[in-house]
């Protein structure tokens, strides 16, 4: 983990690079399809969406919620990724759903950067790492 200083700018910038944004999401998409069988099934994405820490409160500290909870909100969240319904996401569900993650966190931070905690291997730090490639001599 690191901090980093990020705002919108930042990850809208990084969402519009075709190029960076599809090879990171193939990247982890390929990483999270374990089977190698093209799609993701829910047990393969549910460490993904784990990682998202929706019961997650301030400061770090996690809130206690019951198993029939954390279930009904990770189905709903891998839904959200299965556009037609079919029980598995492909390759252009999850970059579909991804785009909109991130422009939707992007939208969240406005124009005032932030400074933020983010795992090495994140989309977000992805578009910080990308940033300051492209601003470094």
């Amino acid at each position: 983990m690191s901090v980093e200083l990020l705002d919108s700018a930042t990850i809208t910038s990084f969402v519009e690079d075709d190029m960076a944004f599809n090879s990171c999401v193939e990247h982890r998409f390929t990483t999270l399809d374990t089977n190698h069988d093209g799609v993701l099934s829910y047990p393969e994405m549910l460490k993904e969406l784990q990682s998202l820490r929706v019961f997650e409160t301030h400061f770090g500290v996690d809130v206690k919620v019951g198993v029939e909870e954390i279930n009904n909100t990770y189905g709903e969240l891998f839904h959200q990724f299965d556009h037609d319904l079919n029980g598995a996401v492909d390759i252009q569900e999850f970059k579909a759903e991804t785009k909109r993650m991130m422009i939707a966190v992007a939208n969240g931070l406005g124009f005032l950067p932030v400074h933020m905690v983010l795992e090495q291997d994140s989309l977000l730090k992805k578009a910080v790492d990308r940033e300051l490639a492209n601003i470094a001599p």
